[in-house]
């Protein structure tokens, strides 16, 4: 990286100066954070962190400002195209990803993840964990709303599979398809999504927005069971697929985070496709289930109960600086932006007293995940689009290109996708 400029201009008193000021004057007088993937979309916006305060902007033109401090990536956006290089010393960078590892396989392996000094990631281990993003509280687990009494989940058996399937993103990397498909030889599903569909939802639930919509989960809560698979297998990676059912008093199937038993309200709360070694077993321990009340109860007693006896869950609750669809909170946008700009200033007044900052740096926990796998019997089975033809290949050669890309931006200057590619295919 290159040297920090020993003549940075110091910053302005803080105290006395307000939000309503002109774009440039805060530019001038706080440290600049430029989100070099849009995700905000604003083009200036000084923004209070508790007694901090940072410039946000996605406008490029202050790439060389001497205020600017760090650049925001968003990691589905991260590309090799465009990169705020040379870096200089004082220059952090900070990654959010939230979302699939399908979306950008590179952030996922050692050489590029640790280029950020700050994350915001699914993961536990991040700077700033969003494993719990897709569920709003503990309100919402213990909530009764949705909930169909047994007795009426046995009567509407008459009509409806033990087991229900909602999915439209078919043939992902964990591939979840082979599986459903596998175990619909052994119990009957019900399946409304486009992959594997066999059962037709009303017409005015039919859209992907309606997924969230109150008939859609009156229609789930009817099951006994849900298949709560993933779309990828990485530890902490746990989406709406794990709580919709917790939510709706259903006990969910589920399959995709090898570390799901940290995170579940109680450790009797969901059925863990990975403790049975076929599709075979797991149907004959469901429709066991399903013809035992007692058994089949102590699943959702948790629920019936209120309790919530899961203590890793209710701290990461309870202690997460971001809320999900409640306006009282930030949400993780605006603690991610505020972590990058404390820790900026947490390195401002180190300087003032003479002392070096800390520097923080990203390590393959923040964002990690193993190569896709395939089940035994995917292969039998006939498809368009195999797995074996895309994510395998996609995920190994992202190594290559997480390598090359290091290489690049090791050596701190602009590159073209020409080199980049030429670096990739070079073995």
């Amino acid at each position: 990286m290159e040297a920090e400029p020993l003549h940075l201009h110091p910053f302005f008193n803080r105290e006395g100066l307000t939000l309503n000021r002109k774009k440039t004057l805060a530019a001038d007088s706080f440290p600049i954070m430029l989100w070099w993937s849009p995700l905000t979309g604003e083009t200036g916006r000084l923004g209070q962190c508790g007694a901090d305060a940072c410039f946000f902007t996605i406008n490029r033109t202050y790439l060389h400002h001497h205020r600017t401090k760090a650049f925001l990536f968003y990691g589905t956006d991260f590309s090799i195209d465009s990169l705020p290089l040379p870096r200089k010393a004082h220059h952090d960078w900070a990654l959010f990803h939230e979302e699939s590892p399908k979306n950008n396989y590179k952030l996922f392996h050692q050489p590029v993840i640790t280029l950020f000094n700050y994350t915001a990631t699914f993961s536990r281990h991040s700077h700033l964990p969003l494993t719990t993003q897709y569920l709003e509280g503990t309100e919402v687990l213990t909530s009764l709303r949705y909930l169909v009494p047994l007795r009426s989940k046995n009567h509407l058996r008459k009509s409806l599979a033990p087991l229900v399937y909602v999915q439209s993103d078919c043939d992902p990397p964990s591939d979840r398809d082979s599986y459903v498909r596998e175990l619909m030889t052994y119990i009957e599903v019900d399946s409304y999504g486009e992959c594997l569909r066999n059962k037709p939802l009303p017409p005015q639930l039919s859209s992907p927005a309606s997924m969230d919509a109150d008939g859609f989960y009156r229609i789930l809560a009817q099951y006994k069971f849900i298949l709560a698979f993933e779309n990828a297998v990485c530890d902490d990676y746990i989406t709406e697929k794990l709580w919709r059912p917790l939510k709706l008093g259903v006990v969910p199937v589920y399959y995709g985070s090898p570390s799901i038993a940290d995170w579940l309200p109680s450790n009797r709360s969901a059925i863990l496709v990975s403790e049975f070694s076929h599709p075979r077993e797991l149907a004959s321990y469901i429709r066991a289930l399903d013809q035992d009340d007692r058994r089949y109860q102590a699943y959702i007693e948790w629920k019936l109960k209120g309790e919530i006896s899961n203590q890793r869950l209710l701290t990461a609750l309870r202690e997460r600086k971001w809320g999900v669809q409640d306006v009282k909170q930030d949400n993780y946008i605006d603690a991610f932006e505020c972590m990058v700009c404390t820790k900026v200033w947490d390195n401002i007044r180190l300087r003032e007293k003479g002392l070096p900052p800390k520097r923080w740096q990203a390590d393959v926990t923040h964002l990690s995940c193993p190569e896709p796998t395939v089940f035994a019997f995917s292969s039998l089975v006939p498809r368009q689009r195999s797995l074996r033809e895309m994510w395998i290949p996609s995920f190994q050669q992202s190594k290559k290109e997480a390598r090359a890309l290091r290489w690049l931006v090791d050596r701190n200057q602009n590159f073209s996708t020409q080199e980049f590619w030429a670096l990739v295919f070079k073995d």
